[in-house]
């Protein structure tokens, strides 16, 4: 059985994004880019299920600049066995990695595709759904727990009320939440081993997907800076604030 794995490249949860003066995006010049957290979880989880023997090949794909072949070589020392790049400059929007990902999974033949949920740049959450859309396989999302026995998935995922368990057929695809793991530290001999496994490079024009952007930004804004807090003396006060300042009440 073969995963893939889709992973993208963002900047590190650790730094404090910055907008860029003409408000046309964010600052990403000169800043620590990293694996989308979501997706270190899903790279995690299809190693585990390999070396429980229930995977016999896992595969990472991403979608982007050059640059991220880093972020396809973590992946690969984290225990991944082979790696693709669609490398392109234009600006990827979920539907166009979605198609990326359809032609990927033609001609890579997985029985599972396991996602991040969303990615910590864009929150968009929709290229897994978009995905098993396209390819006309069930889904399971936002997975906390999976399991795969007997050709079939079962997922526990997180709802709003709790957790909720669902069972599907594969092929299927799955998108992982939070809980599911905590993956692993990478450590320098395997950062050395993932030097030698391969990395295929392709271009989208070469899987016939149309990458261009289908929306525009028109403006990216921060978000306005919070007042100070006051002490009332009193609940009376505290109302009154709620009344007429706030309007809340």
């Amino acid at each position: 059985m073969k995963v893939l794995v889709p992973i993208k490249r963002v900047i590190d949860y650790n730094v404090k994004v910055r907008v860029k003066a003409d408000g046309t995006g964010v600052e990403t010049a000169n800043v620590k880019m990293s694996m989308n957290p979501f997706d270190e979880i899903a790279v995690e989880e299809a190693v585990r299920l390999k070396e429980a023997g229930v995977a016999t090949e896992v595969v990472v794909v991403s979608c982007g600049v050059a640059a991220c072949q880093e972020t396809l070589r973590t992946a690969l020392a984290i225990g991944a066995d082979r790696a693709l790049l669609v490398e392109t400059d234009a600006e990827l929007q979920p539907l166009a990695v979605a198609k990326l990902l359809k032609a990927i999974v033609a001609k890579e033949g997985p029985q599972i595709a396991l996602l991040g949920k969303q990615a910590i740049d864009d929150d968009a959450n929709q290229t897994g759904q978009m995905l098993a859309a396209l390819l006309g396989w069930p889904q399971a999302t936002f997975a906390s727990k999976v399991k795969i026995a007997d050709g079939k998935a079962e997922v526990t995922r997180e709802v709003d009320g709790g957790l909720e368990t669902v069972a599907t057929k594969l092929p299927v695809v799955i998108t992982v939440d939070l809980r599911l793991n905590e993956p692993r530290y990478v450590t320098l001999p395997n950062i050395m081993k993932a030097k030698k496994k391969p990395l295929e490079t392709l271009k989208p024009d070469a899987l016939g997907v149309d990458v261009a952007p289908r929306l525009a930004t028109l403006k990216v804004a921060e978000p306005p800076k919070r007042k100070g807090g006051v002490k009332v003396p009193d609940a009376a006060a505290l109302v009154d604030k709620l009344r007429n300042e706030a309007k809340v009440i």
